[in-house]
């Protein structure tokens, strides 16, 4: 039976919600939709573009606790509000993701909160060295 660790980024909406930030499960690293919010600080940029690059940093650090890198993502869903918002972001995926090139969807839907205008997640699978 695979080990199972849980993972949280301190945001209160894991524990009000009822959620862990990543769960590991063997060599699989799954992180649930991230938003631009600084967990640290509890702010939140109005800017798509700002928005995408501390959701990734949001998950780098998920999937840094969890033993993943980037390179490990094998899939990613984006989801905006606004799919028009969506080009704006291509250059910090690229950043991100652009040699990795894992397997991706993107989905316009609400969020939970107004001024949120992107969610990220990922699944990894951990590389054994």
């Amino acid at each position: 039976m695979a080990s199972r660790k849980l993972i949280s980024s301190g945001s209160p909406f894991e524990s009000q919600i009822g959620y862990s930030r990543a769960v590991v499960s063997g060599d699989c690293v799954f992180v649930s939709g991230c938003t631009g919010y600084d967990y640290k600080t509890g702010i939140i940029s109005s800017d798509v573009v700002e928005q995408t690059e501390q959701t990734f940093l949001n998950i780098s650090a998920a999937l840094s606790e969890a033993g993943a890198e980037m390179k490990d993502v094998v899939r990613v869903r984006y989801i905006l509000p606004d799919r028009r918002d969506f080009e704006k972001c291509w250059p910090i995926l690229q950043k991100y993701l652009g040699d990795v090139r894992p397997a991706a969807t993107m989905i316009q839907a609400g969020l939970m909160e107004e001024v949120m205008k992107i969610e990220v997640e990922v699944t990894a699978r951990k590389t054994v060295s």
